[in-house]
């Protein structure tokens, strides 16, 4: 099935646009079927099913609790290589509000990142590589739990993923509203942020509201801080670097007790970076600030500094390589090279801590929802899905490629 919007080169989507209709299926299921991290139950045996109907070589299930990983050996195997494919499987705590057959069918969860689609197109590939086999290796492919703020990628290497399956390299990549369908963007350094929550406890001392002078006001103070933790980026930090301090909630007092002024109060927040001296230093200078402010009105501040997800960053030769399979199937005009890194985060980028790889963005625009990611109208855009196989099973055909005759 060829989009007439957008064209699309080799023989690798040519075969799996032929099963379109069978991925949209298994997609709009997964849809339907939203599981949260380390709960993909469902999602995991269906996927298991598909994978026995592809003819894989090899199924390993309960990887990280509830990830799998298929394995599909080229051709020949005389270059001993291995690379690894990966896509996330796992859904969001959002109530959707689409109204098409396929909706959720699980109130207050949804697929509102388009995991459901990452998981069909390595199922899609899956399908190709053990039909054609057209490389010389071993391709690993990585069905992940748990991305959405469960770390589920550190956990299946906790569990021994790279040990079993010890790939040279490893290539994920994302559905991408902001691009054009039938574009791809990546680049060679920083392509998403570093994650870290931020929780701070302030402690001061209650009172009522009519005397305040005889209170520690926690509520006064977490005003300040909320004011001066934004000039941490602006102060601090060089321009040409990036940064950002959010904080995103707070708690203190009753709402019905408006004439009490509380004696704790928290904060929440996030601060996103790409580089680790510049997360260092957030980290150190969020601590002064507090500390000192409140020892500045009487009041104690603790910071507790969570660091969540590294920043994902690609080594410089795969991501070139990508780019240029990406260019092999859809030109060179539809491949952006340079494309700019989101302060998002993304679990993947623990194993590229680990292995060489690249992370890329499969552009898919909009689509009927006019939705970008983690909204409650947000739906995948099944058009993409045979050139995500296509890319997927490309960079394994090009990685490892059959011995010349």
């Amino acid at each position: 099935m060829q989009n007439p919007r957008w064209k699309v080169g080799g023989r690798a989507f040519a075969q799996i646009a032929q099963y379109h209709p069978e991925l949209t299926a298994l997609r709009r299921d997964l849809h339907a079927h939203p599981e949260l991290g380390f709960e993909e139950v469902y999602t995991g045996r269906r996927v298991k099913e598909a994978l026995q109907v592809c003819g894989v070589d090899e199924i390993h299930e309960g990887i990280g609790r509830t990830g799998l990983v298929a394995v599909v050996r080229g051709r020949s195997q005389s270059s001993g290589s291995m690379v690894g494919l990966r896509a996330d499987m796992d859904a969001l705590p959002i109530t959707e509000h689409n109204d098409f057959s396929w909706k959720s069918c699980k109130q207050g969860l949804m697929h509102g990142c388009g995991h459901d689609g990452h998981t069909a197109m390595l199922v899609g590939a899956a399908r190709y590589l053990a039909e054609t086999r057209n490389f010389d290796g071993t391709a690993v492919l990585i069905f992940q739990p748990g991305e959405e703020g469960f770390a589920g990628a550190r956990v299946m290497m906790e569990d021994g993923l790279f040990d079993r399956f010890p790939v040279q390299s490893i290539f994920a990549m994302h559905n991408w509203p902001a691009l054009k369908p039938g574009t791809v963007g990546i680049n060679t350094g920083p392509m998403m942020a570093a994650a870290d929550r931020i929780t701070i406890e302030i402690t001061g001392r209650g009172g009522h509201g009519a005397h305040a002078y005889q209170t520690v006001d926690v509520v006064l103070v977490a005003a300040h801080i909320i004011t001066a933790a934004q000039s941490i980026v602006s102060r601090n930090v060089r321009p040409i670097e990036s940064a950002v301090v959010s904080l995103c909630a707070i708690h203190a007092g009753d709402l019905g007790a408006f004439s009490v002024l509380p004696g704790s109060a928290t904060l929440v927040g996030t601060v996103r970076t790409f580089n680790p001296v510049v997360q260092e230093l957030v980290e150190q200078r969020l601590k002064d600030l507090c500390s000192a402010i409140a020892l500045g009105f009487g009041a104690t501040a603790t910071l507790h500094y969570e660091r969540m997800y590294p920043a994902t960053i690609n080594t410089e030769s795969e991501a070139v390589f990508a780019a240029d399979v990406a260019e092999s199937l859809v030109g060179a005009d539809h491949v952006v090279r340079d494309l700019e890194p989101s302060m998002g985060a993304e679990d993947f980028s623990f194993m590229l801590q680990n292995k060489p790889g690249a992370y890329l963005r499969l552009g898919q625009g909009t689509g009927a929802s006019g939705s970008a990611l983690h909204n409650s109208r947000y739906d995948f855009n099944d058009d993409v899905l045979p050139l995500g196989s296509a890319l997927h099973a490309s960079l394994i055909e090009q990685a490892m490629p059959l011995p010349a005759a």
